[in-house]
Protein backbone atom coordinates (compact mmCIF):
# COMPACT_ATOMS: atom_id res chain seq x y z
CA UNK A 1 0.00 0.00 0.00
CA UNK A 2 1.23 3.43 -1.09
CA UNK A 3 1.87 6.13 1.86
CA UNK A 4 -0.93 8.07 -0.57
CA UNK A 5 -3.64 5.27 -0.28
CA UNK A 6 -2.44 5.19 3.81
CA UNK A 7 -2.49 8.79 3.71
CA UNK A 8 -6.29 8.96 2.28
CA UNK A 9 -7.46 5.97 4.58
CA UNK A 10 -5.99 7.61 7.65
CA UNK A 11 -7.82 11.39 6.65
CA UNK A 12 -11.09 9.46 6.10
CA UNK A 13 -11.15 8.07 8.90
CA UNK A 14 -10.10 11.18 11.18
CA UNK A 15 -13.34 12.72 9.46
CA UNK A 16 -15.61 9.99 9.92
CA UNK A 17 -14.29 9.99 13.67
CA UNK A 18 -15.16 13.69 13.92
CA UNK A 19 -18.51 13.10 12.09
CA UNK A 20 -19.70 10.62 14.99
CA UNK A 21 -17.78 12.96 17.50
CA UNK A 22 -19.94 16.12 16.52
CA UNK A 23 -23.14 14.23 16.20
CA UNK A 24 -22.71 12.60 20.16
CA UNK A 25 -21.93 16.41 20.96
CA UNK A 26 -25.29 17.44 19.64
CA UNK A 27 -26.70 14.51 21.94
CA UNK A 28 -26.97 13.65 25.52
CA UNK A 29 -23.69 11.97 25.91
CA UNK A 30 -21.95 15.66 26.40
CA UNK A 31 -24.43 16.39 29.38
CA UNK A 32 -23.87 12.88 30.90
CA UNK A 33 -20.43 12.99 30.76
CA UNK A 34 -20.15 16.44 32.50
CA UNK A 35 -21.88 14.83 35.58
CA UNK A 36 -18.82 14.57 37.96
CA UNK A 37 -18.90 12.81 41.73
CA UNK A 38 -16.53 15.90 42.72
CA UNK A 39 -18.73 18.34 41.77
CA UNK A 40 -21.87 17.38 43.21
CA UNK A 41 -20.02 16.93 46.75
CA UNK A 42 -18.78 20.10 46.35
CA UNK A 43 -22.06 21.85 46.03
CA UNK A 44 -23.65 19.68 49.10
CA UNK A 45 -20.30 20.38 51.12
CA UNK A 46 -20.95 24.62 50.27
CA UNK A 47 -24.51 24.03 51.53
CA UNK A 48 -24.00 22.09 54.81
CA UNK A 49 -21.03 24.35 56.00
CA UNK A 50 -21.47 27.44 59.09
CA UNK A 51 -21.62 29.95 56.45
CA UNK A 52 -25.35 29.10 55.97
CA UNK A 53 -26.27 28.70 58.89
CA UNK A 54 -28.26 25.32 58.69
CA UNK A 55 -30.80 26.73 55.94
CA UNK A 56 -33.65 27.77 57.57
CA UNK A 57 -36.26 29.26 55.63
CA UNK A 58 -36.54 32.74 55.86
CA UNK A 59 -33.30 33.39 57.84
CA UNK A 60 -30.50 35.15 56.35
CA UNK A 61 -28.67 32.09 56.33
CA UNK A 62 -31.04 30.50 53.86
CA UNK A 63 -31.29 33.56 52.10
CA UNK A 64 -27.90 34.25 51.12
CA UNK A 65 -27.55 30.23 50.27
CA UNK A 66 -30.82 30.52 48.09
CA UNK A 67 -28.42 33.70 46.45
CA UNK A 68 -25.64 31.62 45.83
CA UNK A 69 -27.73 28.89 44.28
CA UNK A 70 -29.06 31.47 42.11
CA UNK A 71 -25.87 32.57 40.82
CA UNK A 72 -25.15 28.98 39.80
CA UNK A 73 -28.31 28.68 37.65
CA UNK A 74 -27.19 32.00 35.82
CA UNK A 75 -23.82 31.01 35.14
CA UNK A 76 -25.09 28.00 33.44
CA UNK A 77 -26.73 30.34 31.23
CA UNK A 78 -30.15 28.99 32.42
CA UNK A 79 -33.65 30.95 32.08
CA UNK A 80 -35.20 32.41 35.29
CA UNK A 81 -38.16 31.13 36.41
CA UNK A 82 -39.46 34.94 35.87
CA UNK A 83 -39.05 37.83 34.27
CA UNK A 84 -39.86 40.16 37.64
CA UNK A 85 -38.26 37.67 40.19
CA UNK A 86 -35.57 36.12 38.39
CA UNK A 87 -34.12 33.18 39.97
CA UNK A 88 -36.08 33.65 43.45
CA UNK A 89 -39.90 32.71 43.82
CA UNK A 90 -40.40 34.66 47.07
CA UNK A 91 -43.30 33.81 49.75
CA UNK A 92 -44.41 34.56 53.19
CA UNK A 93 -42.42 32.28 55.56
CA UNK A 94 -42.50 33.00 59.37
CA UNK A 95 -39.70 31.68 61.60
CA UNK A 96 -38.81 31.10 65.26
CA UNK A 97 -34.88 30.82 66.68
CA UNK A 98 -34.31 29.36 69.81
CA UNK A 99 -31.52 30.79 71.99
CA UNK A 100 -31.78 29.15 74.44
CA UNK A 101 -33.23 25.93 76.70
CA UNK A 102 -33.09 23.88 80.08
CA UNK A 103 -34.98 21.04 80.89
CA UNK A 104 -35.14 19.03 84.09
CA UNK A 105 -37.18 16.09 86.12
CA UNK A 106 -38.56 16.24 89.60
CA UNK A 107 -39.03 12.52 90.24
CA UNK A 108 -40.99 12.47 93.71
CA UNK A 109 -38.90 10.34 96.71
CA UNK A 110 -40.54 9.15 99.73
CA UNK A 111 -38.78 10.20 102.75
CA UNK A 112 -40.97 9.45 106.27
CA UNK A 113 -44.24 10.70 105.93
CA UNK A 114 -43.10 13.59 103.34
CA UNK A 115 -42.34 13.52 99.36
CA UNK A 116 -39.57 15.17 98.18
CA UNK A 117 -38.45 15.25 94.27
CA UNK A 118 -35.06 14.84 93.31
CA UNK A 119 -34.15 16.52 90.39
CA UNK A 120 -32.65 15.37 87.49
CA UNK A 121 -31.03 18.08 84.60
CA UNK A 122 -31.32 16.80 81.09
CA UNK A 123 -28.84 17.65 78.06
CA UNK A 124 -29.89 19.47 74.71
CA UNK A 125 -30.47 17.37 71.56
CA UNK A 126 -29.33 14.23 73.63
CA UNK A 127 -32.00 13.95 76.41
CA UNK A 128 -34.78 16.91 74.95
CA UNK A 129 -34.81 19.89 71.97
CA UNK A 130 -37.66 22.24 72.01
CA UNK A 131 -40.43 22.30 69.51
CA UNK A 132 -38.46 24.97 66.57
CA UNK A 133 -41.24 26.90 66.52
CA UNK A 134 -41.52 27.47 70.09
CA UNK A 135 -42.39 30.70 72.02
CA UNK A 136 -40.24 31.91 75.04
CA UNK A 137 -41.66 30.61 78.65
CA UNK A 138 -40.61 28.78 81.99
CA UNK A 139 -42.58 26.62 83.84
CA UNK A 140 -42.71 23.87 86.27
CA UNK A 141 -45.60 21.53 86.27
CA UNK A 142 -46.92 18.03 86.28
CA UNK A 143 -47.27 16.18 82.84
CA UNK A 144 -50.57 14.49 81.95
CA UNK A 145 -49.71 11.01 79.32
CA UNK A 146 -52.44 11.45 76.64
CA UNK A 147 -51.62 8.70 74.39
CA UNK A 148 -51.48 10.15 70.71
CA UNK A 149 -52.53 13.72 71.81
CA UNK A 150 -55.46 13.11 69.63
CA UNK A 151 -58.98 14.41 70.31
CA UNK A 152 -61.25 13.11 67.56
CA UNK A 153 -64.82 13.58 69.02
CA UNK A 154 -65.93 12.39 64.89
CA UNK A 155 -64.51 8.99 65.09
CA UNK A 156 -65.57 8.18 68.81
CA UNK A 157 -61.73 8.94 70.38
CA UNK A 158 -60.15 11.06 72.67
CA UNK A 159 -56.89 10.74 74.52
CA UNK A 160 -57.87 13.53 76.52
CA UNK A 161 -61.19 12.41 77.86
CA UNK A 162 -61.07 12.29 81.83
CA UNK A 163 -57.79 14.38 81.80
CA UNK A 164 -57.18 17.98 83.08
CA UNK A 165 -54.21 19.26 81.81
CA UNK A 166 -55.10 23.21 82.44
CA UNK A 167 -51.53 24.68 82.84
CA UNK A 168 -49.43 21.16 82.51
CA UNK A 169 -47.63 19.66 80.02
CA UNK A 170 -48.82 17.17 77.88
CA UNK A 171 -46.92 14.05 76.85
CA UNK A 172 -47.98 11.64 73.75
CA UNK A 173 -46.29 9.81 71.09
CA UNK A 174 -46.09 10.17 67.11
CA UNK A 175 -48.41 8.46 65.84
CA UNK A 176 -52.20 7.52 65.69
CA UNK A 177 -54.32 4.52 67.52
CA UNK A 178 -54.61 2.57 63.97
CA UNK A 179 -51.99 3.46 61.37
CA UNK A 180 -54.25 1.74 58.55
CA UNK A 181 -57.43 3.92 60.10
CA UNK A 182 -56.84 7.09 56.90
CA UNK A 183 -59.31 9.13 58.94
CA UNK A 184 -56.78 9.79 61.72
CA UNK A 185 -54.16 11.52 59.34
CA UNK A 186 -54.99 15.04 59.65
CA UNK A 187 -55.00 14.46 63.66
CA UNK A 188 -51.39 13.01 63.15
CA UNK A 189 -50.41 16.35 61.77
CA UNK A 190 -47.99 18.38 64.13
CA UNK A 191 -50.36 21.59 63.51
CA UNK A 192 -53.26 19.59 64.57
CA UNK A 193 -51.82 18.39 67.87
CA UNK A 194 -50.74 21.87 68.77
CA UNK A 195 -53.86 23.46 68.71
CA UNK A 196 -55.50 20.86 70.50
CA UNK A 197 -52.85 20.89 73.65
CA UNK A 198 -53.22 24.51 73.50
CA UNK A 199 -57.01 24.35 73.48
CA UNK A 200 -57.05 22.37 76.04
CA UNK A 201 -55.32 24.52 78.67
CA UNK A 202 -51.90 22.88 78.37
CA UNK A 203 -48.50 24.72 78.37
CA UNK A 204 -47.12 22.85 75.80
CA UNK A 205 -47.02 19.92 74.57
CA UNK A 206 -44.34 17.27 74.55
CA UNK A 207 -43.54 14.47 72.00
CA UNK A 208 -41.70 10.93 73.17
CA UNK A 209 -39.28 9.75 70.19
CA UNK A 210 -36.57 7.21 70.54
CA UNK A 211 -34.19 10.38 69.91
CA UNK A 212 -35.16 13.98 70.24
CA UNK A 213 -34.92 15.34 66.64
CA UNK A 214 -35.17 19.12 65.10
CA UNK A 215 -38.43 19.99 64.08
CA UNK A 216 -39.55 23.63 62.40
CA UNK A 217 -42.96 22.16 61.14
CA UNK A 218 -45.54 24.28 63.20
CA UNK A 219 -46.94 26.94 64.19
CA UNK A 220 -45.80 29.81 66.77
CA UNK A 221 -48.73 29.62 69.29
CA UNK A 222 -48.08 32.82 71.88
CA UNK A 223 -47.59 31.16 75.50
CA UNK A 224 -46.76 27.72 74.27
CA UNK A 225 -43.63 25.63 74.79
CA UNK A 226 -43.67 22.41 72.64
CA UNK A 227 -40.64 19.94 72.75
CA UNK A 228 -39.34 16.29 72.35
CA UNK A 229 -37.84 14.16 75.15
CA UNK A 230 -35.85 10.45 74.66
CA UNK A 231 -37.58 7.24 75.29
CA UNK A 232 -35.07 7.33 77.87
CA UNK A 233 -36.27 10.48 79.92
CA UNK A 234 -39.95 9.24 79.60
CA UNK A 235 -38.90 5.87 81.32
CA UNK A 236 -37.43 8.14 84.22
CA UNK A 237 -40.65 9.74 84.17
CA UNK A 238 -43.31 6.13 83.85
CA UNK A 239 -41.47 4.66 87.06
CA UNK A 240 -43.37 5.99 89.44
CA UNK A 241 -45.97 3.73 86.97
CA UNK A 242 -43.83 0.84 86.86
CA UNK A 243 -44.08 1.05 83.35
CA UNK A 244 -41.81 1.85 80.20
CA UNK A 245 -42.17 3.92 76.83
CA UNK A 246 -42.49 0.67 74.56
CA UNK A 247 -45.04 -0.67 77.63
CA UNK A 248 -46.90 2.22 77.06
CA UNK A 249 -46.81 2.33 73.52
CA UNK A 250 -47.23 -1.18 72.68
CA UNK A 251 -50.41 -1.53 74.75
CA UNK A 252 -51.60 2.08 72.70
CA UNK A 253 -51.04 -0.10 69.39
CA UNK A 254 -52.83 -3.19 70.47
CA UNK A 255 -55.80 -1.88 72.33
CA UNK A 256 -56.22 0.90 70.07
CA UNK A 257 -58.22 2.63 72.99
CA UNK A 258 -56.84 6.03 75.26
CA UNK A 259 -54.75 5.19 78.12
CA UNK A 260 -54.31 8.59 79.04
CA UNK A 261 -52.80 9.20 83.15
CA UNK A 262 -51.83 11.57 84.89
CA UNK A 263 -47.90 11.80 86.88
CA UNK A 264 -46.88 13.07 90.17
CA UNK A 265 -42.96 13.89 88.87
CA UNK A 266 -42.55 17.58 87.30
CA UNK A 267 -40.82 19.10 84.20
CA UNK A 268 -38.96 21.94 84.87
CA UNK A 269 -38.73 23.72 81.52
CA UNK A 270 -37.13 26.96 80.19
CA UNK A 271 -37.14 28.56 77.06
CA UNK A 272 -35.81 31.73 75.31
CA UNK A 273 -37.08 32.47 71.84
CA UNK A 274 -37.23 34.66 69.10
CA UNK A 275 -40.11 35.09 66.76
CA UNK A 276 -39.82 36.29 62.84
CA UNK A 277 -43.34 36.68 61.88
CA UNK A 278 -42.30 38.71 58.62
CA UNK A 279 -39.94 36.31 57.67
CA UNK A 280 -39.69 35.70 53.32
CA UNK A 281 -38.78 32.22 52.12
CA UNK A 282 -37.51 31.12 48.17
CA UNK A 283 -37.84 28.51 45.81
CA UNK A 284 -34.94 28.84 43.74
CA UNK A 285 -36.07 28.19 40.07
CA UNK A 286 -34.42 27.72 36.61
CA UNK A 287 -35.21 26.04 33.18
CA UNK A 288 -34.08 25.22 29.81
CA UNK A 289 -36.86 26.13 27.15
CA UNK A 290 -37.91 22.86 25.02
CA UNK A 291 -37.11 22.93 21.43
CA UNK A 292 -40.85 21.84 20.56
CA UNK A 293 -43.12 24.65 19.27
CA UNK A 294 -46.34 23.59 21.56
CA UNK A 295 -44.54 21.08 23.58
CA UNK A 296 -42.02 23.36 25.17
CA UNK A 297 -44.88 24.20 27.16
CA UNK A 298 -45.03 21.61 29.15
CA UNK A 299 -42.23 20.92 31.86
CA UNK A 300 -40.84 18.45 33.61
CA UNK A 301 -40.02 19.27 36.93
CA UNK A 302 -36.23 18.39 38.84
CA UNK A 303 -36.94 19.78 42.68
CA UNK A 304 -35.26 18.88 45.94
CA UNK A 305 -35.97 20.82 49.16
CA UNK A 306 -33.28 23.48 49.88
CA UNK A 307 -33.99 24.09 53.48
CA UNK A 308 -33.02 22.59 56.67
CA UNK A 309 -33.44 23.24 61.00
CA UNK A 310 -31.00 26.28 61.00
CA UNK A 311 -28.64 27.06 63.81
CA UNK A 312 -30.46 26.15 67.08
CA UNK A 313 -29.09 26.01 70.90
CA UNK A 314 -25.99 26.99 69.75
CA UNK A 315 -26.60 23.53 67.51
CA UNK A 316 -25.68 23.63 63.61
CA UNK A 317 -27.94 21.67 62.18
CA UNK A 318 -26.19 21.54 58.49
CA UNK A 319 -28.60 18.77 56.71
CA UNK A 320 -25.85 17.52 54.58
CA UNK A 321 -27.93 14.41 53.60
CA UNK A 322 -31.08 16.31 54.30
CA UNK A 323 -31.14 17.64 52.12
CA UNK A 324 -28.12 19.55 50.41
CA UNK A 325 -27.62 16.00 48.88
CA UNK A 326 -31.01 16.23 46.52
CA UNK A 327 -30.59 20.06 46.03
CA UNK A 328 -27.11 19.54 44.66
CA UNK A 329 -27.99 16.50 42.22
CA UNK A 330 -30.85 18.84 40.95
CA UNK A 331 -27.69 21.39 40.41
CA UNK A 332 -25.80 18.78 38.74
CA UNK A 333 -28.45 18.12 36.57
CA UNK A 334 -29.41 21.09 36.08
CA UNK A 335 -25.32 22.52 34.75
CA UNK A 336 -25.68 18.57 32.53
CA UNK A 337 -28.80 20.24 30.87
CA UNK A 338 -27.17 23.44 30.06
CA UNK A 339 -24.60 21.26 27.94
CA UNK A 340 -26.75 20.22 25.48
CA UNK A 341 -26.31 21.92 22.28
CA UNK A 342 -29.96 19.97 20.93
CA UNK A 343 -32.52 20.29 23.95
CA UNK A 344 -35.57 18.03 24.35
CA UNK A 345 -38.87 18.72 23.02
CA UNK A 346 -40.11 19.82 26.42
CA UNK A 347 -39.02 22.35 29.51
CA UNK A 348 -37.28 21.36 31.62
CA UNK A 349 -37.52 23.35 35.19
CA UNK A 350 -35.29 22.94 38.59
CA UNK A 351 -36.39 23.89 41.50
CA UNK A 352 -35.02 23.93 44.89
CA UNK A 353 -37.76 24.44 47.27
CA UNK A 354 -38.18 26.49 50.50
CA UNK A 355 -40.06 25.32 53.98
CA UNK A 356 -40.16 21.67 53.11
CA UNK A 357 -39.49 21.19 56.57
CA UNK A 358 -41.69 23.56 58.01
CA UNK A 359 -44.20 21.52 56.29
CA UNK A 360 -43.77 21.82 52.24
CA UNK A 361 -44.01 25.62 51.95
CA UNK A 362 -42.04 25.99 49.03
CA UNK A 363 -43.54 23.04 46.77
CA UNK A 364 -47.29 23.64 47.86
CA UNK A 365 -46.70 27.25 46.88
CA UNK A 366 -44.51 26.64 43.62
CA UNK A 367 -47.29 23.54 42.15
CA UNK A 368 -49.69 26.23 42.94
CA UNK A 369 -48.55 29.09 41.31
CA UNK A 370 -47.04 27.09 38.10
CA UNK A 371 -44.78 30.09 36.54
CA UNK A 372 -46.18 31.62 33.17
CA UNK A 373 -43.65 30.14 31.02
CA UNK A 374 -45.97 26.59 31.82
CA UNK A 375 -49.53 25.66 30.93
CA UNK A 376 -48.38 22.56 32.14
CA UNK A 377 -46.60 19.98 34.62
CA UNK A 378 -46.07 16.74 32.77
CA UNK A 379 -43.70 15.46 35.33
CA UNK A 380 -41.65 16.12 38.83
CA UNK A 381 -38.99 14.06 39.84
CA UNK A 382 -38.06 14.51 43.75
CA UNK A 383 -34.82 14.22 45.38
CA UNK A 384 -34.60 13.92 48.96
CA UNK A 385 -32.20 12.52 51.08
CA UNK A 386 -30.17 11.05 48.15
CA UNK A 387 -26.51 11.44 49.38
CA UNK A 388 -25.94 8.18 52.40
CA UNK A 389 -25.42 4.99 50.88
CA UNK A 390 -24.54 2.72 47.71
CA UNK A 391 -27.53 2.24 46.11
CA UNK A 392 -30.49 4.22 44.77
CA UNK A 393 -34.50 3.81 46.02
CA UNK A 394 -37.28 4.90 43.60
CA UNK A 395 -41.00 5.52 44.18
CA UNK A 396 -42.82 6.44 40.93
CA UNK A 397 -46.78 6.99 40.51
CA UNK A 398 -48.59 3.96 39.57
CA UNK A 399 -50.27 6.41 36.23
CA UNK A 400 -48.95 6.48 33.66
CA UNK A 401 -48.28 3.35 33.36
CA UNK A 402 -44.97 3.74 31.25
CA UNK A 403 -43.11 5.38 33.84
CA UNK A 404 -41.69 3.01 35.25
CA UNK A 405 -40.42 1.67 32.32
CA UNK A 406 -39.30 4.85 31.07
CA UNK A 407 -37.12 4.68 34.65
CA UNK A 408 -35.97 1.40 33.68
CA UNK A 409 -34.68 1.87 30.51
CA UNK A 410 -32.53 5.36 31.50
CA UNK A 411 -31.29 2.57 34.07
CA UNK A 412 -30.14 0.24 31.55
CA UNK A 413 -26.99 2.49 30.35
CA UNK A 414 -25.93 2.56 34.33
CA UNK A 415 -27.47 -0.42 36.23
CA UNK A 416 -27.37 1.71 40.08
CA UNK A 417 -31.58 1.52 40.38
CA UNK A 418 -32.20 -0.56 43.01
CA UNK A 419 -35.84 -1.05 44.83
CA UNK A 420 -38.51 0.47 43.14
CA UNK A 421 -41.91 0.82 44.49
CA UNK A 422 -45.64 2.58 43.62
CA UNK A 423 -46.91 5.45 45.66
CA UNK A 424 -50.23 4.62 47.09
CA UNK A 425 -50.74 8.25 48.97
CA UNK A 426 -48.90 11.07 50.34
CA UNK A 427 -49.46 10.85 54.38
CA UNK A 428 -48.45 13.54 56.60
CA UNK A 429 -44.67 12.85 56.08
CA UNK A 430 -44.22 13.16 52.24
CA UNK A 431 -41.82 14.99 51.02
CA UNK A 432 -41.82 17.79 48.12
CA UNK A 433 -43.70 15.17 45.31
CA UNK A 434 -46.58 15.23 47.39
CA UNK A 435 -48.42 18.86 46.09
CA UNK A 436 -47.54 17.46 42.85
CA UNK A 437 -49.24 14.39 43.36
CA UNK A 438 -52.40 15.47 44.96
CA UNK A 439 -52.89 17.12 41.84
CA UNK A 440 -52.67 14.06 39.47
CA UNK A 441 -49.56 15.00 38.26
CA UNK A 442 -46.89 12.12 37.73
CA UNK A 443 -44.20 11.75 39.93
CA UNK A 444 -40.70 9.88 40.80
CA UNK A 445 -38.92 10.46 43.79
CA UNK A 446 -35.73 9.36 44.22
CA UNK A 447 -33.42 8.40 47.90
CA UNK A 448 -30.43 6.75 48.92
CA UNK A 449 -30.80 3.61 50.82
CA UNK A 450 -28.82 4.69 53.79
CA UNK A 451 -28.54 4.31 56.63
CA UNK A 452 -29.56 7.72 57.21
CA UNK A 453 -27.99 8.03 60.08
CA UNK A 454 -28.37 11.40 62.14
CA UNK A 455 -31.62 12.81 60.92
CA UNK A 456 -32.49 16.22 61.78
CA UNK A 457 -29.52 16.03 64.31
CA UNK A 458 -26.41 17.74 64.30
CA UNK A 459 -24.34 14.87 63.07
CA UNK A 460 -26.08 15.29 59.51
CA UNK A 461 -22.03 16.27 58.31
CA UNK A 462 -20.59 16.17 55.01
CA UNK A 463 -18.37 13.69 56.50
CA UNK A 464 -21.32 11.13 56.39
CA UNK A 465 -22.01 11.80 52.14
CA UNK A 466 -21.22 9.83 49.37
CA UNK A 467 -20.03 11.59 45.88
CA UNK A 468 -20.52 8.36 43.85
CA UNK A 469 -24.08 7.49 45.15
CA UNK A 470 -25.00 11.66 44.28
CA UNK A 471 -22.99 11.30 40.89
CA UNK A 472 -25.02 7.96 39.68
CA UNK A 473 -28.40 9.34 41.06
CA UNK A 474 -27.54 12.60 38.90
CA UNK A 475 -27.07 10.74 36.06
CA UNK A 476 -30.26 8.37 36.24
CA UNK A 477 -31.99 11.63 36.86
CA UNK A 478 -30.45 13.41 34.04
CA UNK A 479 -31.14 10.10 31.66
CA UNK A 480 -34.65 9.81 32.91
CA UNK A 481 -35.70 13.53 32.81
CA UNK A 482 -34.03 13.72 28.99
CA UNK A 483 -36.31 10.72 28.33
CA UNK A 484 -40.15 12.28 29.50
CA UNK A 485 -39.03 15.75 28.28
CA UNK A 486 -38.01 14.28 24.78
CA UNK A 487 -40.82 11.87 24.21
Amino acid sequence: MTKSKVFCIFALMNILFFAVCSDREDGIDVGLRSIEPMDVYQYCKTMASPTFAGRLTGHEGYTAAAQWAAAHFKQWKLQPISREEGYLQAYDSPYTLIDSAKMSLLIPEKRGSASDFKEIGLKGEEDFLPMLFSDSGEHTANPVFVGWGICAPDLDYDDYAGQDVQGKYVLCFRGTPDPQDKRFQRHDEHRTRMRTAKEKGSLGLIYIYPSPIANPNGDWIEGFTPAKISEDVADILFQEKNLTASDVKRALLKTKAPASFSLRAQIRYQVQSRHFADGVGYNVAAYIEGSDPELKKECIILGGHFDHCGQQMGFLFPGANDNASGSAVVMETAKAFSRLKRKPKRSVAFVLFGGEEMGLQGSTYFADHIPAPFTKVDAMLNFDMVGEGDGIRCSVSPKPENLKAILEQADEALHVLGPIRFFRGVGVRGSDFAPFFSKDIPCISFSSNGPHISYHQSGDTIYRINPDIMADTARLAFLTAYKLADR
